[in-house]
């Protein structure tokens, strides 16, 4: 797909990974489609940030509540690929998890892009178009301290490739399972040392890898239904 003059939808648009993403689409030249939710301030100036004359904006919607999920892509109007990237992260193992918590990353990581992915679909009307699901490179794997976070990620994971099978030949679908990119949120200083102990790199995802491999996904017309590790090794 050429992406210059596309209309491209990022989820959590704003901050850290999806602010990457915006500016690597708006690099190749696509029209940015900023979504946030609590980050509305940071979201605010990224347009102009961006360049592009105006052609960038942002849409607020709260992923958590599935009436405005379903309400989103009447404010994006057209889109031509959508990039799946907000979630939530609160690693709880599933024998000490609450019910809310549970419910919270399934409604964020799972039932959000699931129906975003649909609603994506329809707008399509028949045209061909591109979707990118952000998963984790926990999905290959089961750990001790495996909670809903890591559920809702293989379940959205299972959906890519069902997506990908029912939606083509129109609709192209592949996920990206990054490792360590950056420090989580309250730990910005960190430099993350004993989760690179186990990494087969032993540094780092740069966030130029990720967002490169995020436009090689979407330029190929020959790929879909593809889980790529971006993850230095880590999922290994």
């Amino acid at each position: 797909m050429d992406i210059k003059n596309k209309n491209v939808l990022v989820t959590g648009g704003a901050l850290r990974i999806g602010r990457a993403l915006c500016e690597a689409f708006a690099e190749a030249g696509a029209n940015v489609i900023i979504h946030c939710n609590k980050s509305a301030a940071a979201a605010g100036k990224l347009p102009g940030e961006l360049g592009g004359g105006g052609k960038h904006r942002i849409v607020c919607c709260d992923l958590a509540r599935p009436d405005d999920v379903s309400a989103l892509t009447g404010q994006t109007g057209r889109i031509d690929i959508l990039i799946n990237n907000a979630s939530i992260f609160e690693p709880e193992p599933l024998t000490t998890e609450n019910a809310d918590g549970i419910r919270a990353h399934f409604e964020v990581n799972f039932f959000a892009p699931l129906m975003l992915m649909k609603k994506f679909q329809e707008q399509l009307n028949g045209d061909s178009g591109c979707i990118i699901n952000f998963l984790d490179q926990d999905v290959a794997s089961v750990s001790r301290r495996s909670g809903s976070y890591s559920l809702s990620r293989k379940a959205l994971r299972d959906a890519t490739l069902s997506a990908a099978l029912q939606m083509a030949p129109l609709v192209r679908v592949n996920a990206i399972a990054p490792g360590p990119v950056l420090p989580p949120v309250g730990m910005e200083h960190s430099r993350m040392e004993q989760t690179l102990k186990n990494v087969p790199l032993a540094r780092p995802v740069d966030l130029r890898d990720l967002t490169q491999a995020c436009i090689f996904l979407t330029e190929n017309e020959s790929i879909t239904g593809q889980i790529l590790y971006v993850d230095c090794g880590q999922h290994l």
